[in-house]
Parts: structure tokens; C-alpha cells; sequence
């Protein structure tokens, strides 16, 4: 008898899924296009997940708690607390590597906007992000990499900057969005630094793996 096939579980599905949405807006998105790319039947994902709608609300629910492994993925990466909050902002435009996929992902912002349910995980993921980055900016200061400073408030200077850097890159298609967003980055933070914060971007270097 041959094994039994083992079944795709929701996690791939929903992998699955954030993959399709970064190539497909919210009007052309199909739970078809999904089980494809998670190789599964469409039934598959309407016995689970019953809708597209709720299809893309647990999608899109796995994000608050990303942030946080995200952040936490960074902080085992690199020594210094400010190293890892830049390459952290420049890897996470990764998601839009196109003037296309922005615009897709502001095509779900509207929606984000709009609709209720998905505000309000977009607020909580949000919320995650300034937390997460205003930790890693007290420890920039702990570690004497930044001057004292309201991290509270730079923490939310650099999250709007994030958003308002992905779109300028959209516009002027200059060079790899990474290195863009990474440049506004270090670009608000440069006054901040302090001289051991200085020197290659983003400061002392990653660890050993």
C-alpha cells in the first residue's frame, strides 16, 4: 500500500495565500488561484475556511503575531540593537519588490480601511510594529548606540516614513527598494546617532552563525 499523502496543513495554506496577495489585489484574488499555489482543491479551502473573505481574514490575522518573530528573528541576527531595527524596515519591503506589488498592497489597505474586521487586525499588527520598534530604539540607547531621546515618538516617525518610503520608491523606480527604504531609514536616525552608533550603516556588524 502506498503512504497516505500528508495533508497541507491551515499554516501552508495561509503561506500560501499571503503569496498569491502579493501578486494578486483583492478584486482578483480567487480561492482557485490559492489552492493552486498551495496545491490543494478548492474545496479544500472552503471546508476550512468557508470563504475567500474568510480566507484572507485568517491570512491576514497571522500578521500581529509575525511582527513579533520578525523583530525577535532580527535581534538573533545582529549584535547591534540598531543594525538589526534598519535591516529589519529595509528587509521587510522585501514583500514589494515591484512598483506592482505596492500597488497591490495599497489595493488591500483600501479594504484595510474600510472594512471593519480587517482594521482591526491591521491596527493590532500596527500596534506590534511601533512596540517592537521602539524596544529595539531603548536598546540602541542602552547600548550607547543612539542618544537619549523620545523612542515613543521616533518609533512612530519611522513607522509613517516606512509606508511613505515604499510609495516614493513606487514613483521614482530608483534603484532595489531595499536599499531605498534603508536610506530613509538610516537618514532619520542619523541625527540620533551617537559616535559609537556611527560608521558602516547600521553599526557593529551580525553575529556569528
Amino acid at each position: 500500500m502506498s503512504p497516505r499523502p500528508r495533508e497541507t496543513s491551515d499554516d501552508e495554506i495561509l503561506a500560501a495565500t499571503g503569496r498569491v496577495m502579493q501578486r494578486l489585489g483583492p478584486g482578483q484574488i480567487t480561492l482557485a488561484a490559492v489552492a493552486r499555489e498551495a496545491g490543494v482543491v478548492p474545496a479544500t479551502l472552503i471546508q476550512r475556511f468557508k470563504t475567500k473573505r474568510g480566507l484572507l481574514l485568517a491570512a491576514c490575522s497571522t500578521a500581529p503575531d509575525a511582527t513579533a518573530k520578525q523583530f525577535a528573528a532580527a535581534r538573533a541576527k545582529f549584535a547591534s540593537p540598531l543594525e538589526a531595527l534598519i535591516d529589519l524596515y529595509a528587509d521587510c519591503s522585501g514583500f514589494a519588490l515591484t512598483p506592482e506589488a505596492v500597488a497591490t498592497g495599497l489595493a488591500y489597505l483600501q479594504v484595510d480601511l474600510t472594512d471593519p474586521e480587517f482594521r482591526a487586525i491591521t491596527l493590532a499588527q500596527f500596534r506590534a510594529i511601533q512596540h517592537e520598534t521602539q524596544r529595539l530604539l531603548d536598546e540602541a540607547v542602552e547600548a550607547g548606540e543612539l542618544r537619549a531621546c523620545d523612542t515613543g515618538e521616533l518609533a512612530r516617525l519611522l513607522q509613517q516614513l516606512d509606508g511613505g518610503a515604499l510609495l516614493g520608491w513606487a514613483v521614482f523606480r530608483e534603484g532595489p527598494v531595499d536599499r531605498w527604504v534603508r536610506r530613509e531609514v538610516e537618514a532619520v536616525l542619523r541625527p540620533y546617532r551617537t559616535k559609537k552608533g556611527v560608521g558602516k550603516p547600521g553599526g557593529r556588524g551580525p553575529r556569528k552563525h
